[in-house]
């Protein structure tokens, strides 16, 4: 005879519904805006050149260019997240892929780097709206613990792969058309899923949400902005008085909107989930995986087109192996993760990230194309391995109820980290370039000064002058590029060694041998 209580027991915990071919059908039409989003985090780098010609912006305004649609996404997925639980995530979704397709189009015909930057923060205003949507939505798509895993891990290799796509695709439509062709890429994917998503996605919300906090809202945007400003100021003209009233205006306000986070009972932010050694350790890996690999796209392209004179697409056919050793760490960690412990892996994928940099440090004006891809593909590699597993130990990490929270906080941690690591890379490898780059005799004022802003600048700039002066110009440019991807590498080197390191031993004290799938506590 039965054990009374084992029956007991069976009824009141059911196992959870497994989901059908309709559900993972819905996941890859979720798939799409993650590709977006990748897709548009690294095909602008390989635009850099040609925006460089076109539009003449200064090394700021590149920068900024870069850098203002994933400060945007940071600064406001919480809000949207919370945003969609009041009004609906499916609603708010095809809401956002909606306006990115529109402003899509205004980017792609910018006449000027302001409108270019203006048109990329409005991207990043849509594209806030798509993205928490995207794993509230697959959260009730499936219940099976193993099944959600695994939707989870090809989620997390959407945005590798649209790193792996974006080089491709967008050297293949900067060799045939316009710099701005890369915009209209986003417009057939964007009709697909506003085709898609109200017959595959069920619409989901939460009655219970709290009411959005304004005030948190402007002061999450008023922190991220002027601190990012801070950074690239004092990168280009040094410790001058904006530069340190900007940073001290974010440091100051951010400690008012944790503040406020923290006398709120329905906090935008709920900063207490950080007192999880486990959620804080994975979030830290997770941003700091996207800054290397975000850093590295960023100048790596720069280096491939400009100092090796490769053309957009041949340049892009050398970083897939990059890309796609993203995408297989990341779909191998869920096997992983079966037979060794969360505080390895995920130290050891910070750890072949730190090894990628460390190749960098080696590169001059004549390395071989060979170099570069092999230190794309470690750090790559690492990237996609940390990225998959401190996801999945996010959502595990917190009570169900707070699991909303979590993931907005994972997907702001993974902006956050690809906006700063362009910035923070991006400004030190042009303070070097600045510093190293020695002009020949005899330059104008005008061409001087094209030349000091970027590499790109410097080869435009050589293209009007005799073969005499040009050469020497050009070659000065490059190695002084040279220079500074090495003196970049070495801090990469640096930053990702300490988080390999501070990250294991807080996971290895808090989990104490457990997997990824372990507690959820």
């Amino acid at each position: 005879m039965s054990d009374p209580q084992s029956i007991t027991t069976a009824v009141a915990t059911p196992a959870p519904a497994r989901a059908g071919k309709r559900a993972w059908l819905a996941l890859a039409a979720l798939m799409l805006p993650v590709l977006l989003v990748s897709i548009d985090n690294t095909v602008l780098s390989f635009a850099v050149p040609q925006l460089s010609l076109a539009l003449s912006p200064s090394a700021t305004q590149l920068l900024w260019i870069v850098d203002i649609y994933p400060l945007m996404l940071a600064g406001l997925l919480v809000t949207m997240g919370t945003l969609g639980d009041r009004v609906g995530r499916r609603r708010l979704l095809l809401l956002g892929a909606a306006g990115f397709g529109v402003v899509s189009i205004y980017a792609a015909f910018a006449s000027d780097a302001s409108h270019l930057i203006a048109a990329r923060a409005l991207l990043g205003i849509f594209g806030a709206m798509l993205m928490p949507s995207t794993l509230s939505l697959l959260r009730n798509l499936f219940i099976d613990d193993n099944q959600r895993r695994l939707a989870i891990a090809v989620w997390a290799s959407g945005f590798s792969a649209g790193a792996a796509l974006g080089p491709i695709v967008g050297g293949w439509l900067l060799e045939h058309f316009w710099w701005g062709s890369v915009f209209l890429l986003n417009v057939p994917v964007l009709i697909t899923l506003l085709v898609a998503a109200p017959f595959l996605i069920p619409e989901s919300r939460n009655p219970l949400a709290a009411r959005l906090d304004l005030p948190s809202v402007g002061l999450s945007i008023a922190t991220m902005l002027p601190f990012v400003f801070g950074i690239k100021t004092f990168a280009t003209h040094g410790a001058t008085p904006l530069a340190i009233t900007a940073l001290g205006t974010g440091v100051i306000l951010g400690i008012v909107f944790v503040r406020r986070q923290f006398g709120r009972t329905d906090p935008l932010l709920d900063v207490r989930l950080f007192r999880n050694r486990v959620f804080s350790a994975s979030v830290t890996a997770n941003f700091m995986a996207v800054f290397a690999f975000s850093g590295l796209v960023f100048f790596v392209s720069q280096f491939l087109q400009l100092v090796l004179g490769l053309s957009p697409m041949t340049a892009g056919w050398y970083l897939l192996p990059g890309a796609l050793a993203a995408v297989v760490m990341g779909l191998a960690a869920v096997a992983l993760a079966k037979v060794a412990p969360m505080w390895v892996l995920v130290p050891t994928g910070l750890a072949m990230a730190a090894g990628g940099y460390a190749l960098g440090m080696t590169i001059t004006g004549s390395s071989s194309v060979g170099v570069i891809v092999a230190l794309f593909v470690l750090v790559g590699g690492g990237a996609g391995l940390a990225e998959t597993l401190t996801n999945d130990a996010i959502l595990a990490s917190v009570p169900p109820e707070r699991a909303g929270a979590a993931s907005g906080i994972s997907e702001t941690a993974y902006e956050l980290g690809a906006s700063l690591g362009v910035a923070i890379l991006g400004s030190v490898l042009a303070v070097f370039y600045r510093t190293r780059l020695e002009l020949p005799a005899g330059l104008d004022a005008a061409t001087t000064e094209a030349a000091q802003q970027t590499l790109g600048g410097a080869v435009h700039a050589a293209e009007s002058l005799p073969s005499n002066v040009a050469a020497p110009l050009v070659d000065a440019a490059r190695d002084a590029f040279s220079q500074g991807m090495v003196a970049t590498s070495a801090i990469g080197l640096v930053l990702m060694v300490a988080a390999s390191l501070g990250v294991g031993l807080a996971l290895r004290s808090r989990t104490r041998g457990t997997t990824v799938a372990g507690p959820s506590a």
